[in-house]
Formats: structure tokens, C-alpha cells, sequence
């Protein structure tokens, strides 16, 4: 007999929660309990869909107490919401980051861990296949030891993006808010991070917070990496149009993500594989073979492992002791474009791996 569905409430209804809201509502395996935010445009939408609005977490879990929660506000509020749900032994869905600050989020897993609450990590890539086939293809070291990563992440959003005060000033720039999406990317394809050194800019738009940013990274390997990022440039070099998963982007074929290794080379996401057949050596003909992986919606794919979650079927994809390490390292690059100085990692890390 199948398990009834999952009831779901929605914690904040701005653009990620009302994506999560859209896909509960196809989903067979879960059903929207409530959506919760305080704002009249969360309230029409909560009548526009049939289903109850609430304020605040604390007004739902004192009337109806949902099977689990999606907490989809400001980054400044994961914090209090998600100890909300600790409290009441409620599993949550917490989108990236974890925190805005690492002393917060660390409150925040370690309590969830004391109290068996789960937390899935919002870093949907982590559900994607091409990512997941290209941490495969790294795993079984068909490109040998890997050497170096390079990723771009280069895009032009909109002016009236910046008619929202918030995205104007500092933890509104792209660092927060894209690049820890590349820095997770790295950390789960190729491994964890041990230094970091960066540079950031905002001389294009001359805001309080960076339009571009430039990374050097040390992995625990060995290998070296850089990731270059800017909100200001007309390109096609980003996850979201070279991946084809979100169809609000246009598709581009072409790769962000260049991986190389001792055996062979790795453009991602179109997972292509260049090596040498034979005798290797620049001079040498390379070939190229092209990796396939199923096109699938990795917020539809993060959906189903969360009702999995909440079932206690199986454990987080990415829980919040892994995902701290991505927020470590993403606080790090600003830390370090604010001092000039490298900064160092693994001394910090609390234990844990993604």
C-alpha cells in the first residue's frame, strides 16, 4: 500500500518558495499544507491556490502541524525559523545558505542533530544529474588525479533587479547569492576546500556591494582552482543557461565548468571527455566522447528526497553539517577580498564531509 502523501508548508513566498509551492501542487508525493508569510501577495497566493495562510511558523505549528516545512525566506531568518521547526520535531527543507553567518548556522545543525530533526540542504544542483553523472565520471578516475577546476559564472541580470533596495547593498551581490551555488559545485564534484583568496569589484555599477569577483582556490587534493563571477556581463557562461534545467533561462550550448586531470579533461555541463586514445602529448591527437545524463528538474528531484527524508526512508542528500562547509567557504571569499589575505579552512571545519 502506498504511503499517503507528504503534507508540506511553504516558509516564505518569494521566487524560490513560490517555484517549491508550483511543484508540491504537481507532485503526487506530497500535498501543500499551508504557505506561511506575512505579506498580502503570500496571502493571495495562498487563496489563489485553495490551500491555508499563516504569518509566522509559530501561528502554524500551534493550529495544524505540518509533516514538514520549506523554509524559503531571507537568509537572515533560516536561523530562527529553522530552530522553530527543531522545536516542534518538524524536518525542514532549509534553502542555501544555512545562515548568514557561520556561528548561526552551526546553533542551527548542531540542535537539529541533537534533537534527530533532519534538514535537507537547499543546493538543488546537488539533484541534478549532470552534476551528479560529472561527480561520477570524477569519482571513477577516468581523468585521473584531478589538477584543476575552472568555473565561470558570468551573467547580466537586469536593471530593474536592482530596483530592490536589498540587492543593492551588501549580502546582496552576487558572491551571497550565485557563487555559493559554483563554490558547492566544486566542493561535491571535486572535492572539499582547504584555502581560499579572492578579489571582488564593484566598479561597474558603483554600489555598496560587488558586481564581480575573482577566486583562487586550494582543494584538500592538491589541485588548484579559480572562479571568476560577475552580474555585468552579457554571457552565456552560467549554470542556469548552459544547464537547460530551468526553462525560464535560454539554453546555450556550451559548458561553465572545465575540470582537468592527469588522464583526461571535463566540460561540464555538456560532459564532454577529452583524452588521448593512444601515445599522450600535446602534439598528439585528442579525442572527445560526450557523456549523456537524463533531463530532469533537480527542484522536482530535491522534492521526492525531502518526502523520503521526512519519512525517515533515508538520510538528507545534503545536510547541515556538510552544507556549513559551503558557507564557510563562500564567508571566506568575502572575508578575504575585504583583508587581501588567504584564508585557510581546514583549521575551521567542525567535521563532516558533503
Amino acid at each position: 500500500m502506498a504511503a499517503p502523501p507528504v503534507r508540506l508548508a511553504v516558509v516564505g513566498a518569494g521566487l524560490i518558495g513560490r517555484q517549491h509551492v508550483l511543484r508540491i501542487r504537481n507532485e503526487p508525493e506530497a500535498t501543500l499544507a499551508a504557505i506561511v508569510d506575512p505579506s498580502p501577495a503570500a496571502r493571495d497566493l495562498a487563496a489563489g491556490v485553495g490551500t491555508p495562510w499563516l504569518a509566522d511558523l509559530d501561528e502554524l505549528l500551534r493550529a495544524d502541524r505540518p509533516d514538514g516545512v520549506i523554509i524559503a525566506t531571507p537568509n537572515q531568518m533560516h536561523v530562527a525559523n529553522g530552530l522553530t521547526a527543531v522545536a516542534a520535531g518538524v524536518p525542514m527543507l532549509l534553502e542555501k545558505p544555512v545562515a548568514d553567518g557561520v556561528d548561526a548556522g552551526w546553533r542551527l545543525v548542531e540542535a537539529a542533530e541533537q534533537a534527530d530533526v533532519p534538514i535537507l540542504v537547499g543546493h538543488h544542483r546537488r539533484h541534478s544529474p549532470l552534476i551528479q553523472r560529472a561527480k561520477a565520471m570524477v569519482a571513477s578516475e577516468r581523468l585521473g588525479r584531478i589538477t584543476t577546476v575552472s568555473a565561470h559564472c558570468w551573467f547580466r541580470k537586469p536593471d530593474d533587479y536592482f530596483d530592490v533596495a536589498w540587492r543593492r547593498e551588501p549580502g546582496g551581490g552576487p558572491v551571497l547569492i550565485n557563487l555559493i551555488h559554483v563554490i558547492d559545485d566544486v566542493r561535491n564534484i571535486c572535492g572539499e576546500i582547504s584555502t581560499v583568496h579572492a578579489l571582488e569589484s564593484s566598479a561597474i555599477r558603483g554600489f555598496p556591494v560587488e558586481d564581480t569577483a575573482a577566486v583562487l582556490l586550494r582543494l584538500e587534493s592538491g589541485a588548484l582552482g579559480t572562479i571568476t563571477i560577475s552580474d555585468a556581463v552579457p554571457a552565456p557562461w552560467s549554470w542556469e543557461l548552459t544547464a537547460g534545467e530551468d526553462k525560464a533561462f535560454p539554453k546555450v550550448d556550451t559548458s561553465c565548468y572545465l575540470i582537468g586531470g592527469t588522464e583526461g579533461s571535463l566540460a561540464v555541463p555538456e560532459l564532454e571527455l577529452w583524452h588521448y586514445p593512444s601515445e599522450a602529448g600535446w602534439r598528439a591527437p585528442i579525442e572527445r566522447r560526450r557523456a549523456i545524463a537524463p533531463e530532469q528538474d533537480p527542484l522536482v528531484l530535491q522534492l521526492r528526497q525531502f518526502c523520503r527524508v521526512v519519512r525517515r526512508e533515508e538520510p538528507p542528500l545534503l545536510d547541515g553539517r556538510s552544507a556549513m562547509g559551503t558557507l564557510e567557504a563562500t564567508l571566506a571569499v568575502k572575508e578575504s577580498a575585504a583583508t587581501g589575505r588567504t584564508v585557510q579552512l581546514a583549521a575551521r571545519r567542525r567535521g563532516g564531509r558533503a
